[in-house]
């Protein structure tokens, strides 16, 4: 029996499997129902409560739960369910699941994370929906190069120029989100200053790693998924490789520095260093990594001393 009132929960649509590990009960909780449910939680004082990213089902739970100040952590499904099958639970049921979330968190010491705000999930939505947009557009593109008949071809201009006009919108809403906070103005008015940093990498990194600024180098690198790990065995020295972290934010980061290997003098001499002149010369892709991480480094950096980029300073 644990010795920590730790309380797993499986979130689906409309309801949650509730997993109490010290006690080993386990019971269903209706999702109508979760604010008695967040007030019974609330006067017995659990050190923990966990609960998996489920692609946002799990955002109200968990706002009622951060608002009566009860300890909560989202994790990663896929750690928790490579914890499963490390532990010989194959079977998953939402009643399964919930007790190994609660295992989980017990067998690696999850701490208590605080959660975004309701105005960063509003934003954080509004740049997942342009991420969808943007890749619908491309796949259009795609497929009217490939088109042969004239009438498909037009049916796609009209798809394009349908998706062009819902990118605009909603560049137009996160313009007026960005514009309504003196905090988020700051940020991305110092990102931007940095060259190969656009609009849209600055409102990824603000709605998507809203914790930069106030990390240290490590948990910037990890938190991004841009920190190498040993691949070493007995005399076997592996390359290192990065995984995991926000692929979101890498993923803007890998275009970010794909621009500022060009316009940032800052990144283009480490680029060259490590490609040109350094002892033992990278390959391409193990420096555009490099120059991924020296960018967020940056990046952090200029948010935490509030300080607008001067190349000459780097």
């Amino acid at each position: 029996m644990s010795n920590s009132r730790i309380i797993g929960v499986d979130i689906a649509k409309d309801k949650a499997d509730i997993y109490d590990l010290r006690l080993q009960k386990h019971k269903v909780i209706e999702a109508a129902h979760y604010p008695q449910w967040v007030k019974s939680m609330a006067s017995q004082k659990p050190d923990l409560v966990v609960m998996e990213a489920s692609g946002g089902y799990e955002r109200d739970l968990a706002s009622q739960l951060a608002a009566a100040g009860i300890p909560l952590a989202i994790v990663n499904p896929r750690q928790v369910r490579d914890y499963a099958k490390a532990i010989n639970h194959l079977a998953k049921t939402d009643s399964i699941d919930a007790r190994v979330i609660a295992l989980f968190a017990e067998a690696t010491n999850v701490e208590a994370k605080p959660l975004p705000d309701s105005a960063t999930w509003a934003l954080s939505d509004l740049v997942e929906r342009r991420r969808q947009l943007t890749a619908m557009r491309a796949a259009e593109s795609n497929r009217k190069a490939q088109a042969k008949h004239p009438r498909v071809k037009t049916d796609i201009d009209d798809t394009l120029r349908f998706l062009d006009g819902q990118i605009t919108k909603l560049e137009a809403d996160m313009d007026r989100e960005i514009q309504n906070s003196p905090v988020w103005r700051e940020a991305e008015e110092l990102l931007s200053s940095v060259p190969g940093v656009g609009p849209v990498t600055a409102r990824v990194l603000i709605a998507e790693m809203p914790e930069l600024g106030q990390l240290n180098r490590e948990q910037a690198a990890s938190l991004a998924g841009l920190a190498p790990f040993n691949d070493d065995s007995g005399k076997h020295q592996g390359m290192r490789h990065i995984q995991g972290g926000r692929h979101n934010v890498r993923n803007a980061l890998y275009m970010a520095t794909l621009s500022a290997i060009r316009h940032n003098p800052y990144i283009r001499r480490i680029y060259q260093h490590l490609t040109l002149t350094c002892e033992k010369p990278k390959k391409p892709k193990v420096a555009l990594i490099a120059c991924m991480r020296k960018l967020l480094l940056l990046l952090n950096s200029i948010l935490k001393n509030k300080k607008t980029f001067v190349a000459t300073n780097c």
